[in-house]
């Protein structure tokens, strides 16, 4: 690279960085604070996530009874997400999407335990800013396209670096803060390059769904969808939410019940997915729809048979999060997250250090 161009590269390396790193970088050091804010928050709060001792050897209510108690007090025209409890502690989640939004915190006996809102909790926080910015669709849009141009910033940073020897991947701590961090920001980027890539590219596949749907139709293939309903299909009564999911599981009968979604309109399937055994994905991505009022199984999805964008979710998901590697693979995300944010910091400490000794040459020059 001749030098002019070499001049020019850097400086779209470095402009490009501070017009928009910022995104990734506020979105990486909060991933890492995530990888430890979900079990602090459960240890911090046992009386929403635990199971009291007195209740364990209960009999368990039914999913139709907390249906009925939230119905009460919701109304009709709400959506619930059941999450049955994943472990014989565990309690039941039920995220509210209706006159009120949020999530409610029920024991085995079908007693409330709490509940918070959509934007209560401090887990609740980092997450929506990490994966939105606290700007819903808009939010996930930038941060795609943030990623996007971060990853070429990635790809040129490596490139600009390279050495014609190789390299010693020493930091030089005693050549003072300038020098350590332009080699941190060198070596860092260098030898954390593809995990960072591979954070950003998953974590920008999750934010937006229309890459998802890129994918399969560049395959192909067209997206899995759930059955329709007309409003006419809606019964008098419907059928019991246990045994729509005891009517699911006989279809996978080696399946774990991640979710329940049950929508707002009661002539609307009724949703169950499952975790199968060699399902990645820790919340299960098969699925199986259900009429409302009869129960009758309407459309199938296991996860290995879905559609090539949605299918690669069930991986893409857990390497985003750290739950594919369990706890060695959290650790490994929560260091790239950080890795992000101190490339940053470097960089944006390089620009400021180089801005304030051009500054000092014309004052220089004029004494």
């Amino acid at each position: 690279m001749s030098p002019a161009l070499r001049r020019l590269w850097l400086k779209l390396h470095r402009w490009v960085a501070l017009a928009i790193g910022w995104a990734l970088v506020l979105a990486g050091l909060l991933g890492s604070l995530l990888v430890v804010a979900k079990p602090l928050d459960q240890w911090v709060h046992p009386e929403l996530f635990r199971q009291p001792a007195q209740v364990k050897a209960a009999a368990a209510a039914s999913l139709g009874e907390v249906k009925q108690r939230l119905d009460h007090q919701f109304g009709p025209g709400t959506a619930y997400t059941f999450r049955p409890p994943r472990r014989p502690d565990d309690t039941l989640w039920v995220t509210v999407r209706g006159s009120w939004e949020g999530v409610v915190y029920f024991d085995a006996l079908g007693r409330e335990l709490g509940r918070r809102s959509e934007t209560e909790g401090a887990y609740k926080l980092l997450f929506e800013l990490h994966s939105a910015l606290l700007l819903g669709d808009t939010g996930k849009a930038i941060l795609t396209t943030a990623a996007g141009i971060y990853l070429f910033l990635l790809v040129t940073g490596l490139w600009l670096w390279w050495p014609r020897r190789w390299p010693s991947f020493r930091i030089h701590w005693r050549g003072g803060v300038q020098r350590a961090a332009l080699d941190f920001h060198n070596t860092a980027g260098a030898l954390l390059g593809a995990l960072i890539a591979v954070s950003i590219a998953s974590g920008a596949y999750m934010a937006w769904p229309p890459l998802r749907t890129f994918v399969t139709t560049v395959a192909g293939d067209t997206p899995v969808q759930g059955p329709k309903l007309s409003a006419s299909a809606a019964g008098s009564t419907a059928m019991p939410l246990d045994r729509m999911v005891k009517q699911a599981q006989s279809v996978f009968p080696e399946g774990m019940v991640g979710y329940i979604h049950v929508p707002a309109a009661s002539h609307q399937p009724v949703r169950i997915r499952l975790k199968l055994p060699d399902d990645p994905h820790p919340n299960g991505l098969s699925s199986v729809w259900l009429h409302p009022a009869t129960g009758e199984v309407l459309k199938v999805a296991r996860w290995s048979e879905l559609d090539p964008g949605n299918r690669v979710v069930s991986t893409v998901y857990p390497l985003h999060t750290g739950a594919l590697g369990g706890p060695v693979h959290e650790l490994i995300v929560g260091i790239t997250g950080l890795a992000m944010t101190g490339l940053g910091a470097a960089g944006l400490l390089l620009w400021w250090a180089r801005r304030n000794r051009k500054a000092r040459v014309p004052a220089a020059a004029v004494r």
